[in-house]
């Protein structure tokens, strides 16, 4: 019999402890690996929040609260910037494109955001992926609205439905533009971005709700046309929105009430129609927005135009690099992922103590069962190597188990921090990095295992054999 063999029937033998230090190995395992994980993953969730843009824009602030405020919607911009100054700056040479944002405003706690149509042609994420629409398009007038596909699956929210967009961006606003209200036309598909959690509407949209136009009677929207191919819509002939006009009365009102039927039934047959309208004025007459984007030319105008926007004398802006920042944001955060890395090796490290401490403890009640070994031939390197292969062997099943159980966390996890912190895990293999702390719990848990089989190999053959009262 091998000492592989033998060493796994011994710890069989005695599986009640064996099976306890196991499982608190394969927890301490299980928690390191997913620390680890969720702590890259977040790291690429921001990078890859944005992506092909070279320069944000915005009033004189810290370099980290502009890049929050305006990116991923975390805190507020103290300042605004002049429209007169975007106009300006946009001209500039070198300059390809530019995204004006407006924020302040929100809709059930979920961000407002105030642009134009170069938004959803020149904004990149990820690995320079373009926005793409789940439903419907990009909108056409100040009323007309673009969600992001965690505000459409939130709130339960379908093309051709009104919205009304509250002041403020907290949860709680006692200030409702309801007589703005607007109309969804468009539902973006996931990003993994704070674009999921935003509502995008039109500058002049915001333009009016908060300037002269605030009080204007609501224009016409647009109506619903028939539906989108291959999708399950709702039948439009079956409410006859396009024959109302050659039907009799009685039909248009028996139309009418099945409208109603439809319309107060809680949407049991919501559909995602889409909704025409004609193209009109996107940005208005706006006096000031939060910041925008810059793309240029070549790479070489970027530092150029950030020097001449920071030294801009018509009022005190801030150009910051994206990727530059992150970084500076990622180094004070530095402390934060070294505690919790520490966190979770003190947790490794007790885990094996306590394998020690096992293993001391049963080796007094297994002085017999050496001593017999020893008595049919064991010299006391094979005591040595029976008891280092016992740590072994317990040291890696708990790694085999923890591993499993990782997987099945991660599985688990994967909706609620997409949903909630908007972090996308994924089910990939274990990185180098992983498999690298994997191979330190192996070699800890095989130092560990040194200490009684040390022990162990300077017991005499007499120990064991003679009853000790």
């Amino acid at each position: 019999m091998n000492l592989a063999s033998l060493a796994f029937k011994s710890s069989w033998n005695r599986k009640s402890s064996v099976l306890l230090t196991l499982f608190t190995i394969a927890i301490s395992v299980m928690l390191l690996l997913s620390i680890e994980r969720v702590r890259q993953e977040a790291k690429s969730s921001f990078a890859n929040t944005i992506s092909g843009t070279d320069l944000i824009v915005g009033a004189r602030t810290g370099d980290i609260q502009l890049l929050l405020s305006s990116v991923f919607r975390i805190g507020h911009a103290n300042n605004a910037v002049q429209w007169q100054s975007y106009e300006y700056i946009k001209q500039q040479r070198g300059v390809a494109w530019t995204i004006p944002i407006s924020l302040g405003d929100s809709h059930k706690g979920h961000a407002v955001l105030g642009t134009d149509s170069s938004y959803f042609t020149h904004f990149r994420y990820g690995k320079k992926q373009m926005l793409a629409f789940e439903h419907g398009r990009a909108f056409h007038n100040g009323r007309e609205v673009v969600l992001g596909s965690d505000v459409a699956k939130k709130l339960n929210y379908h093309l051709g439905e009104q919205i009304v967009i509250s002041h403020g961006m907290g949860n709680t606003s006692f200030h409702h533009h309801d007589d703005n209200p607007m109309t969804i036309v468009g539902i973006l598909k996931p990003t993994g971005t704070p674009v999921d959690r935003t509502v995008h509407v039109p500058l002049i949209a915001i333009d009016e709700m908060h300037g002269s136009g605030h009080n204007a009677s609501p224009r016409m929207i647009g109506k619903a046309i028939n539906k989108p191919p291959n999708e399950s819509v709702h039948s439009h002939d079956e409410h006859k929105h396009e024959d109302h006009d050659h039907h009799s009365h009685d039909d248009h009102s028996h139309g009418e009430h099945e409208h109603d039927d439809h319309s107060h039934g809680e949407h049991q047959h919501k559909t995602h129609q889409l909704v025409e309208s004609e193209p009109g004025d996107l940005i208005g007459e706006p006096k000031q927005i939060t910041a925008f984007l810059m793309g240029f030319d070549s790479p070489l105008y970027t530092l150029q135009v950030r020097r001449n926007i920071n030294q801009y004398k018509g009022e005190p802006l801030l150009a910051i690099m994206p990727g530059v920042t992150l970084r500076e944001l990622w180094g004070m955060l530095d402390i934060v992922e070294k505690i919790l890395l520490l966190f979770s090796i003190v947790v490794v490290i007790i885990s094996l103590l306590g394998m020690l401490t096992t293993l001391l403890a049963t080796l007094n009640q297994r002085r017999r069962e050496l001593a017999i070994l020893r008595s049919v031939g064991a010299r006391p390197w094979h005591i040595f190597s029976l008891l280092t292969s016992e740590a072994v062997i317990i040291t890696l099943l708990g790694c085999l188990l923890g591993t499993t159980l990782f997987f099945v966390a991660i599985l688990l996890a994967q909706p609620v921090l997409q949903t909630q912190f908007g972090i996308s895990l994924s089910l990939s293999m274990l990185s180098s990095y992983e498999v690298k702390l994997l191979g330190a719990i192996m070699l800890a848990g095989t130092v560990m295992g040194l200490f009684p089989a040390l022990r162990a190999y300077y017991y005499s053959l007499s120990d064991g054999m003679s009853i000790k009262v």
